[in-house]
């Protein structure tokens, strides 16, 4: 028989197709999936209740789901402060070379506590940086997000254009074509579970066009299609790239990428700051996918995504933290709230989004982007219980009517209860599977380590 979990008196948001919301309502968790939601009371004939939770003054949404991240750079934070991209990059990277099996576990639990003590519920890793001899590093990530108790997908990136090609990483950290290849297709081959409630996926991930080689963009992708997962990259996040594309490739980024095979449903881009229009129809016409990093964004002077008008087209747009050496709180629930002041900075203004447009970004579209819209995403019945309670009845929120508007335009809201497939991994804005505080130790004396390190090199 299902184990039920009942949850009453909550204003419910359920970013299904018609938006549809309740004042007052209630969620019925069967197992792992949403058995029933709806207005009022649950009905009281229910069998093998196991938990009952009066969520008066929450907000009950879908987990967030983040669709760009690299966890490494939790441990250089606050480095390189004052750079755009590539400046940025060449300052770091001689860093980021030095990376571990040790390092890059803890700072994948110190990048995963932090998004999963804000809401997020499903989580991405873009890990593009294999130093040789540095051990198991995929398997590093995927242990750490099992133990966090969050849903994953470990996009396995890879380079191998460095100094000597003229892209910006050391020679020493990036891998031949064939290395690539073969050590991503064991990533797929060891990690991938293709099944509805699946916890961890894999998606082939070459780094960026200015540091991967033009055989290695055709080759993994030809790679994913024929395993069957999807594809990720960095597209159009500065104009220096742009102009890196044409002087290198003859073509502007988003037809480069055409090119190489590198559009389509399965294909979900990060950043695409710098789109034109005949850019944004492609995306729409192939169902290619952005992850959209505002706060990255301007952190690095990259410039406003098009995202009012990448929507208005169809093209699927979730959003990222991106790595936390460009977004140093490392936190995705804030990123609702800067997807919408940001990009009513552009040529849309007031009329860019609103409250629940920047609510489906940060969990319908990330489903989407992800490629999993069928099971997660919104609050339906069938789909998986992931989804999140935020505490509005606080000084923070309590005088704003809506409670959308609440926790989107206002104060970070406190997350009261997280659950993934129906388990709960937050509580009160803790975390119950892993210790933030050990984990707070470890990261920080994994930052010392890397920072000798690299300062010995």
């Amino acid at each position: 028989m299902a184990q039920r979990i009942v949850i009453e008196n909550c204003a419910i948001a359920t970013v299904d197709a018609d938006d549809t919301e309740y004042a007052s309502g209630y969620v019925v968790v069967a197992d792992n999936r949403i058995e029933s939601l709806g207005a009022g009371k649950a009905p009281e004939d229910l069998r093998d209740v196991v938990r009952r939770i009066d969520a008066s003054g929450h907000l009950v949404t879908p987990g967030l789901v983040n669709t760009h991240h690299h966890f490494y750079q939790w441990l250089t934070r606050g480095l390189a402060t004052d750079h755009n991209l590539f400046n940025w990059l060449v300052a770091l990277y001689p860093t980021w070379a030095r990376i571990d099996e040790q390092m890059t576990y803890a700072a994948a639990q110190g990048s995963l506590a932090m998004l999963a003590r804000g809401g997020v519920t499903t989580a991405m890793d873009h890990h593009y940086v294999f130093p040789k001899d540095s051990g198991d590093l995929s398997g590093a990530i995927i242990r750490a997000a099992r133990e966090t108790g969050v849903r994953f997908t470990l996009a396995r990136g890879s380079m191998d254009r460095s100094e000597k090609d003229g892209g910006l990483p050391p020679d020493f950290a990036v891998e031949t074509l064939e290395g690539a290849l073969a050590a991503t297709e064991a990533t797929v081959d060891e990690h991938h579970d293709d099944s509805f409630d699946a916890m961890t996926q894999v998606a082939v991930a070459p780094c960026s066009p200015f540091s991967v080689s033009t055989e290695l963009m055709k080759q993994g992708a030809e790679l994913a299609r024929r395993k069957g997962v999807r594809l990720h990259t960095h597209g159009s996040e500065t104009v220096e790239e742009e102009q890196f594309c044409k002087e290198l490739f003859g073509l502007g980024p988003t037809d480069y990428f055409e090119s190489t095979g590198w559009l389509g449903e399965d294909v979900w881009m990060a950043h695409c700051v710098h789109m034109s229009d005949s850019d944004i129809a492609a995306f729409a016409r192939t169902k290619t996918g952005v992850a959209h990093c505002p706060s990255s964004n301007a952190r690095l002077a990259a410039g406003i995504a098009r995202v009012p008008d990448m929507l208005a087209a169809g093209v699927p747009v979730g959003l990222g933290v991106d790595g936390t050496a460009s977004n140093e709180s490392g936190e995705l629930h804030t990123e609702l709230r800067n997807a919408l002041l940001i990009n009513r900075l552009g040529a849309h203004r007031e009329a860019a989004l609103n409250a629940r447009e920047a609510l489906r970004l940060g969990t319908y579209g990330g489903a989407q982007v992800l490629g999993r819209a069928r099971e997660i995403g919104s609050l339906e019945p069938g789909k998986l219980a992931d989804l999140v309670l935020w505490n509005l009845d606080t000084l923070a929120h309590a005088s704003i009517a809506d409670p959308v508007a609440a926790l989107v335009f206002g104060a970070a809201a406190p997350v009261t209860a997280s659950f993934v497939g129906g388990r709960q991994i937050a509580e009160n804005g803790r975390l119950l599977h892993v210790d933030e505080d050990t984990i707070a130790r470890s990261t920080r004396s994994e930052a010392r380590r890397l920072a000798q390190i690299a300062a010995q090199a």
